[in-house]
């Protein structure tokens, strides 16, 4: 900073003297009179120690540069700590949904076997009801039909032994049978 200032009150001081014509050092020239307004200038500047301010002033917005840039790679650095943060979660958050549809899918896939074993059990239970339904209506077929051909036989049986039997074999059959009842009874 004092190497620029130097330059310019070498450029300053010298340019007006080499352009004037005359004795330079008289109030009557104006380029005289004009540098040395300057150098007063100057001299009032560095006597309220001015520069000292500017560059004071300079370093003070540099500092409050400097710590906005810190302050903003500190917020980069915290964004960037917590956009991982949520992408973990995201992450977390996927393999959670992926294992709650695959225990899901397992869920339903052993209710639908359960539900077909059920299926199986009620299907036998079922057909067995159905045979014993079967087997009973055969049986009581099979007991009608011996039913009617005992309720014919005795039929055809009682007219036969009516033809051919007399009225004295008649009686000792009946005397047999109450013999027989009797007996039984007793």
């Amino acid at each position: 900073m004092r190497n620029t200032l130097a330059l310019i009150l070498t450029a300053g001081v010298a340019s007006p003297a080499l352009a004037a014509s005359g004795p330079f050092v008289s109030l009557g020239n104006t380029d005289f009179v004009v540098t040395l307004g300057f150098l007063v200038f100057i001299g009032v500047l560095f006597y309220f120690k001015v520069p000292g301010m500017i560059g004071g002033a300079l370093d003070n917005r540099a500092q409050g540069i400097q710590s906005e840039l810190d302050e903003a790679r500190a917020l980069r650095d915290e964004a960037q700590a917590l956009l991982a943060s949520y992408e973990r979660k995201q992450k977390e958050v996927q393999d959670q949904a992926a294992a709650i549809v695959a225990a899901a899918k397992e869920d339903a896939s052993l209710a639908a076997e359960q539900a077909k074993a059920d299926l199986e059990v009620s299907i036998a239970r079922r057909l067995a009801a159905a045979q014993d339904q079967i087997a009973s209506a055969e049986a009581s077929a099979v007991k009608e039909v011996r039913d009617q051909a005992i309720t014919i036989a005795v039929s055809a049986a009682n007219e036969v032994i009516a033809k051919q039997m007399t009225a004295a074999q008649g009686n000792k059959l009946i005397d047999a049978a109450i013999a027989e009842v009797d007996a039984k009874l007793h």
